[in-house]
């Protein structure tokens, strides 16, 4: 339970993180030091020094304890005590101060104040305030007393040097740590961000480098980014070569039913027509994602031209107003993209009397959504939907044609690859199939 509520405090990011295993340690052992030191030697030398100057105190009250008269007591002192360098001065009791005055950070005037109230009876109060001198407040036998002597002979000689020097050095030596820790997670991010654009259908330019661990991670991203790739292309290579070795064939048939003009003509040409569609269909799967460089669109633009295309084919398409307060573009595969939305158009118009596309777009996302009135797919079939060569027919409208179960499962390729995903739902605008594209931008 306490690392989970730690966790809401630690930082998110590695160099933060880092950052905080390297500062944490320093500042540590700064404290302890800082604590040991006054608390075990800087505390220890103001306790002996003050011991000293008690010492010279009780002198100084012998001197005063002998003198018949008040008046006489600062001569006194100076006279058989000047080496001593204690003046004495007479204080009336209202001159007498109630309390000890030393400044917030004088941790040696307060170490003072406890020794001599502790080891002299006749103390009352000492003032600190001026940094270089003492004044002490007894109650003696001749009546109030101020004796004034230097700061020094109480405590150590500049003691704030060790915390300054402490702090500096450690100030300095954590900026010099930070820029080696940087140079050393740079090669981390380098890879994160090499590894992001490949998922997001991107081929951005990695060398390894930095430390021997990262380096073996670089190599091995290089080793499956190209095992991915090689597997892709074989993919489209083989689905394209079987598609166009069955193209002649079907061009064949195609012509010799042309000849024919018996009515089963017909119905064999149709045959020949739907292989023909399923073909195109197996190579517009095989291309997936991969055809196009990723370039800067405008999202809006690029829609508009994609229902002003389903129009001129005769569907019924609307585009809707734009929504989100994004501007820009948004990097994409165009040509992938447009097949993905026509795939869904196509799916919306084919089982529905018409379909609503729309565009939001935000700092950070980009969404295309389209609606249909169609019968929809049930939640519990969704996942099912959009795998290749799956087709639910209870759940669609059957009357209209069914394809070969490839049209969702392409636009989520395509959104897969550009670091988005596919999301299918209930219109709540028309009833009917509700399929969202999402990507980050």
């Amino acid at each position: 339970m306490f690392f989970v509520w730690l966790k809401r405090y630690v930082p998110r990011g590695i160099y933060g993180r880092a950052a905080l295993i390297l500062l944490l340690p320093v500042v540590l052992l700064q404290l302890v030091v800082v604590v040991i030191f006054a608390q075990r030697h800087f505390e220890g030398v103001t306790t002996q020094m003050t011991d000293t100057v008690l010492r010279e105190l009780a002198q100084v009250l012998d001197v005063v304890a002998e003198i018949p008269d008040r008046a006489d007591v600062p001569a006194a002192v100076r006279q058989r005590l000047g080496r001593l360098d204690i003046a004495v001065t007479p204080v009336g009791a209202a001159d007498m101060p109630g309390t000890n005055s030393y400044l917030w950070y004088d941790y040696s005037g307060r170490v003072l104040a406890r020794r001599l109230a502790a080891r002299l009876p006749e103390y009352r109060a000492v003032d600190l305030s001026d940094g270089g001198l003492v004044d002490l407040y007894l109650e003696t036998g001749k009546g109030p007393l101020k004796l004034r002597f230097d700061r020094r002979r109480i405590s150590a000689a500049n003691p704030h040097q060790l915390f300054v020097y402490t702090v500096f050095f450690g100030v300095v030596l954590s900026l010099i740590a930070s820029i080696y820790l940087r140079n050393q997670l740079r090669p981390i991010k380098r890879l994160a961000r090499a590894s992001e654009a490949f998922g997001r259908g991107r081929h951005e330019p990695y060398s390894p480098s930095g430390a021997v661990e990262i380096r073996a991670a670089g190599n091995a991203f290089l080793d499956m980014r190209a095992r991915i790739e090689r597997q892709m292309e074989q993919r489209t290579l083989m689905l394209s070569g079987v598609s166009h070795d069955l193209r002649t064939p079907l061009t064949r048939m195609r012509l010799s039913l042309s000849m024919l003009e018996d009515e089963e003509a017909a119905a064999l040409l149709q045959d020949v027509e739907d292989m023909q569609r399923m073909l195109d269909e197996f190579l517009n799967f095989a291309k997936g994602a991969a055809e196009g460089e990723p370039e800067r669109v405008d999202p809006h633009a690029l829609m508009a031209e994609v229902v002003e295309d389903a129009r001129r084919a005769g569907r019924d398409v609307t585009l809707l107003p734009p929504e989100g307060e994004g501007t820009g573009t948004v990097k994409l595969r165009r040509i992938a993209i447009r097949r993905a939305v026509d795939n869904l158009v196509s799916n919306a118009v084919r089982y529905g009397a018409r379909a609503e596309v729309s565009v939001m777009l935000s700092d950070k996302t980009l969404r295309i959504r389209v609606e249909d009135d169609g019968p929809g797919i049930p939640e519990a079939q969704r996942v099912e939907a959009v795998k290749p060569f799956s087709r639910l027919d209870p759940a669609r409208n059957q009357d209209k044609g069914s394809g070969v179960g490839l049209g969702l499962a392409i636009a989520t390729d395509i959104a897969r690859a550009h670091g988005g995903v596919l999301r299918l739902g209930e219109s709540t605008r028309l009833g009917g199939l509700r399929a969202d594209i999402v990507i980050a931008r």
